[in-house]
């Protein structure tokens, strides 16, 4: 194994050449942490999505006189119930684990964390050959976490294994971190790259991600302020980002199609959110990146007790790409929500004082979208 570490100096040079201020869902943190972090909502609390759908395969729809085998993101390998087990699991080892990023107190601040891989998605660059983009979804997906917590990133980890040491592959791939980093606006500070013999198939790798940045305690996002008659600001997706890959696979070989087929109304890359740039306007008192485990019970997750939020299903642009899928796997509607970001990839909780600004603000290029109200009682629902 090899270390990568470099100096505060030498960090610098990463920072402040983006375009954009970086804003998932945190498998677990660990460390002194402290009780202002999120409560830890359950991905099976009390939502009105038809649940008992997402859990049954039914045998097939009809589909131009072919029949198409529904699918899960179950029958795809992944068990969305049992991660949430184990995070349940894990809170009761280490209490207030639970939220998008974990808070540790610095004197006047906090310091955030947290850390994501992207998952099946390296499959990806895996078959098409390109390496140089799959590390700014790596980035994005720690970097989204910590700015729900009204954090502005400060630097950046990444972890690089594989069974031989491509020395061409691996700086593509650390070539995509340098430039999310430089998106986010922080520092790659290093890394370590591990070469494991017999341990990966030849070509392949694993990545890992850390992201840490810095919010005052007095500017901390929480959600602890939310009320009735807020509203839910949702800023798009350029696709699918980087969870439900295994899923996407799956529909993909069923269709007969193959990961390097293009997907219609898909991009590719994990959007780095604006969300520091909307925070900084006010107003703005919970934030939720929404990847795997969707939009119902990542949205729950930052809502204090005794509310809950109605979601307006017409409210905003799904891409082509979640029609495709969802066609071409015959997949229920409650699966898509629980399984794809459908269109929406962070979601602000704010006054509607300042939802007129951040809607007035955007423009078609670079829209927001009005997708839901705060309302008495807990559970979401989509209206």
């Amino acid at each position: 194994m090899s270390a990568r570490l470099g100096s505060a100096a030498a960090a610098a040079k990463f920072v402040g050449s983006g375009s954009a201020n970086g804003l998932k869902n945190c498998a677990r943190l660990s460390g002194p942490a402290v009780r202002i972090r999120l409560r830890l909502r359950s991905s099976t609390g009390p939502l009105v999505v038809d649940a008992k759908k997402t859990r049954r395969m039914a045998v097939s729809f009809s589909k131009g006189g072919e029949e198409v085998k529904k699918l899960t993101y179950k029958d795809a390998g992944v068990d969305i119930d049992a991660g949430s087990e184990l995070v349940r699991r894990i809170a009761k080892m280490a209490p207030g684990i639970g939220g998008f990023g974990g808070l540790f107190p610095l004197g006047d601040s906090f310091l955030v964390a947290g850390t994501d891989g992207v998952g099946t998605k390296l499959k990806l660059a895996f078959e098409t050959g390109i390496h140089d983009t799959i590390g700014i979804d790596l980035v994005a997906m720690s970097v989204n976490d910590i700015v729900t917590s009204g954090a502005k990133p400060l630097f950046f980890l990444d972890y690089f294994a594989t069974g031989h040491l491509d020395v061409d592959l691996a700086e593509k791939v650390i070539k995509g971190i340098v430039d999310g980093c430089q998106q986010s606006e922080c520092a790659l500070l290093g890394g370590e790259t591990a070469e494991m013999p017999g341990f990966y198939p030849n070509g392949e790798y694993d990545l890992s991600g850390f992201a840490v940045g810095i919010v005052k305690k007095d500017e901390v996002i929480d959600g602890k302020n939310i009320g009735i008659g807020d509203v839910l600001i949702g800023l798009p997706s350029s696709g699918v980002h980087s969870n439900g890959f295994s899923l996407v696979r799956r529909v993909l070989s069923q269709s007969g199609l193959s990961l390097k087929d293009r997907l219609p109304g898909n991009n590719g890359l994990h959007k780095i959110h604006e969300g520091t740039h909307i925070i900084s306007k006010g107003g703005v008192k919970g934030i939720a990146h929404i990847t795997g485990v969707v939009l119902p019970s990542i949205i729950y997750r930052v809502f204090p007790s005794g509310l809950g939020a109605n979601i307006f299903s017409h409210s905003w642009d799904i891409p082509p790409v979640f029609k495709w899928i969802q066609e071409a796997g015959g997949i229920e509607d409650a699966e898509m929500r629980r399984t794809f970001n459908m269109g929406i990839g962070m979601v602000l909780i704010v006054t509607k004082e300042a939802s007129e600004g951040i809607l007035a603000e955007h423009q078609p290029s670079n829209p927001a979208y009005l997708i839901g109200e705060v309302v008495p009682g807990e559970g979401v629902k989509f209206v």
